[in-house]
C-alpha cells in the first residue's frame, strides 16, 4: 500500500503519518522528555554539589565509563514506493523520531548515560554548548538535558578533552589527591590537626621504619624490665600487694650488697680497743654479705696471737685455725688445688652463708706480715670478699698488712668514752700514713653497736657529728639479746631490726667498695 512500509515476518509495522495524533503526541512527547531531562540536571546538580566528607578519598584508579551502546539498527526502507523529499533528507533520525513518539506511553525509551563529573569524557567529544550536551543527529534538545556517552561535550563544569589539561574545580588528579593527603598520615582532617597538631592524644604516631639490628646488646636493652615481685612480709604479702617502703629500701640495699665487683675485695675491721665490737661486727657483716651475695664471702680472724672468732662461730666440720692453713701452704697453692681443699680448715655458717678463719688457739706461733701476704693471696683466689677481723695491735705487722690491702675500713665503736677515743687516735695515726691512708679514712663506715647499758647520750652528742664528718657513713646497729649472750652468732636467731642494719652496714660499704674499684690505687 502506498505511504506504508511492507511489514516483514517478525517486524512491528510502524503507523502511517496520516493516522499519528500529530502535533499533540508530539508535545506531550517533548513535554515529557522536558520534564524527564529537567529531574536528570537537578539530581545531577544535587550530587555536584553534595559535600565529600574529609574521611574519603576519591578513587585515584577510576574505573572506565562503559562504552555507549550502538543505536538499534533499523531494516532499510526498502519498500517505500514514493519516498518523501524530508524522508530523503533524514531518513534514519526521522524513523527514530517516529518510533519515539509513536511508543512513547507504551514502552519507555533507554535512558541516556549521564555524564560523570568525576570522569573525563572522551578525547574525540569535541566541545559544545556551555549549557546543554546536544546530541550529534537530535533535530531538537532541552538546553538541560544530558547527552549520551558518544555526544560532544563541552559542559563548564566538566572535564575538557584530553588535549586540553583543563583543571576541575572540584576534583582533583590521582596524583594530587595522594599527595594532598601524604601530610595527614595520622588520619587527621586540616580542621583538626590545627586543635591536635601532635596527633590524637592518647594515640602515637606511627614510627618510621628504622633498620632492624640483631647485636646482642641492642636485643638485651629492648627486653622489657621485670614487674617489681609482690611484698615478702605482712599483709602486703597475703594480698599479693606491692611492698611497703620500709621493704622496697631493705631490696635495694640487698640488691646493692651483691654488687659483683670486678676483682676480689678486702674489708677490714679494725679499732684498737678491746671489747669495741669488732668481732661482732665481723660476723654480722660477712653474714650479711654472705646472704645477699650467695656465697663467696670468707670471715677472717688475723689476731696475730689469740682471738676469740672461734668462740662466737660454730665449729660445723674442722677445728683447724690459720696455724694448720700455713702448714699446707705448699700443697694449697699448687695449680690443681680446689675450693674444697681450702675449704678444710674452714668453719662453714650455714645461716650466714659464709667461712671461717679462725686465729691459733694457743700463743706459741705468731702472725707475721709474711704470713698475712701468703693467707691474703690464698683467701682472694677462691673467694670475692675478704672480711678481716684484726687485734688491738696497731704495731704488728699484720695489723698494718691489713691496712695496706684493704678497700674499706669499718670501725666499730661504742658510745663510751673509751670506745670512741681509741678509734680517734686510730684516725688520726691513719691520716699521717700517706695519700692511701687519707684515702681510707674518707671512705670507712662507721658501726655502732651497743650493748645492754653502753649507750653515754653526752659522748654521743659530742662525738656523732665528729664521726659523721671524717667518715663516709655512720650505722647504727640497735642492741640485740641474741649477740649480747657472747656465744656462736647465728643469724637466724637475730632479730629483724638487727638484721636489717645489717644489710644496710653491708650496703654502705658495698657502695664505698665500688667507688674504691674506680679510683686508681
Amino acid at each position: 500500500m502506498p505511504g506504508t512500509f511492507q511489514q516483514t515476518p517478525g517486524e512491528r509495522q510502524p503507523r502511517p503519518l496520516s493516522q499519528n495524533r500529530g502535533i499533540q503526541v508530539v508535545t506531550d512527547s517533548h513535554n515529557s522528555g522536558q520534564h524527564k531531562d529537567r529531574e536528570a540536571a537537578a539530581a545531577e546538580v544535587r550530587r555536584m554539589w553534595q559535600p565529600t566528607p574529609s574521611w574519603t578519598q576519591p578513587d585515584p584508579n577510576p574505573a572506565p565509563a562503559p562504552p555507549p551502546s550502538p543505536p538499534a539498527q533499523k531494516p532499510p526502507r526498502s519498500s517505500q514506493a514514493t519516498p518523501d523529499p524530508d524522508e530523503v533528507e533524514e531518513p534514519a533520525a526521522e524513523e527514530d523520531k517516529h518510533d519515539a513518539l509513536s511508543d512513547s506511553w507504551s514502552q519507555p525509551a533507554a535512558p541516556a548515560p549521564a555524564a560523570d563529573p568525576w570522569t573525563k569524557p572522551a578525547a574525540h567529544e569535541p566541545a559544545g554548548d556551555s549549557w546543554s550536551k546536544a546530541a550529534a543527529h537530535e533535530p531538537a534538545g532541552d538546553s538541560w538535558s544530558k547527552a549520551a556517552a558518544h555526544e560532544p561535550a563541552g559542559d563548564s563544569w566538566s572535564k575538557a578533552a584530553a588535549h586540553e589539561p583543563a583543571q576541575d574545580p572540584w576534583t582533583q588528579p590521582a596524583a594530587q589527591e595522594h599527595a594532598a593527603h601524604e601530610p595527614q598520615a595520622s588520619g587527621l582532617s586540616p580542621a583538626a590537626q590545627h586543635f591536635f597538631p601532635q596527633g590524637i592524644p592518647g594515640q602515637h604516631p606511627p614510627q618510621p621504619d628504622r633498620q632492624v639490628s640483631y647485636r646482642s646488646d641492642e636485643l638485651l636493652q629492648a627486653l622489657p624490665l621485670p614487674r617489681e615481685a609482690p611484698a615478702e612480709k605482712g599483709v602486703r604479702s597475703v594480698l599479693r600487694l606491692r611492698p611497703g617502703t620500709n621493704e622496697r629500701l631493705e631490696r635495694i640495699a640487698r640488691a646493692t650488697a651483691a654488687t659483683a665487683f670486678r676483682r676480689p675485695v678486702t674489708i677490714t675491721i679494725a679499732n684498737p680497743k678491746g671489747g669495741s665490737g669488732k668481732t661482732p661486727t665481723t660476723l654480722l657483716l660477712a653474714g650479711a654479705l654472705g646472704q645477699a651475695r650467695g656465697g663467696g664471702v670468707v670471715a677472717w680472724d688475723n689476731n696475730e696471737l689469740r682471738g676469740n672468732m672461734h668462740l662466737r662461730t660454730h665449729d660445723t666440720n674442722s677445728r683447724s685455725t690459720v696455724t694448720d692453713l700455713l702448714q699446707a701452704m705448699q700443697m694449697l697453692t699448687q695449680p690443681d688445688a680446689r675450693l674444697g681443699d681450702v675449704g678444710a680448715y674452714l668453719r662453714h655458717q650455714v645461716s650466714g652463708q659464709y667461712d671461717v678463719l679462725t686465729s691459733a688457739t694457743t700463743t706459741y706461733a705468731q702472725i707475721e706480715a709474711k704470713d698475712f701476704d701468703q693467707i691474703h693471696r690464698l683467701l682472694s683466689r677462691f673467694y670475692k670478699v675478704l672480711v678481716i677481723d684484726t687485734g688491738n695491735n696497731e704495731g704488728s705487722s699484720n695489723w698494718r698488712e691489713a691496712m695496706k690491702a684493704s678497700d674499706v675500713l669499718v670501725i666499730p665503736i661504742k658510745w663510751k668514752s673509751l670506745s670512741c677515743a681509741a678509734a680517734v687516735q686510730m684516725l688520726e695515726e691513719l691520716d699521717h700514713q700517706g695519700p692511701d691512708a687519707q684515702r681510707l679514712i674518707r671512705r670507712a663506715v662507721i658501726a655502732v653497736s651497743n650493748g645492754p647499758g653502753d649507750v653515754n647520750k653526752e659522748v654521743e652528742k659530742q662525738l656523732r657529728p665528729y664521726f659523721e664528718s671524717r667518715a663516709a657513713a655512720v650505722v647504727d646497729i640497735p642492741t640485740d639479746p641474741h649477740i649480747a649472750a657472747e656465744g656462736p652468732l647465728d643469724h637466724s636467731a637475730l632479730q629483724p631490726s638487727t638484721r636489717r642494719a645489717a644489710l644496710e652496714l653491708a650496703a654502705k660499704v658495698a657502695e664505698q667498695i665500688t667507688i674504691a674499684l674506680n679510683v686508681p690505687r
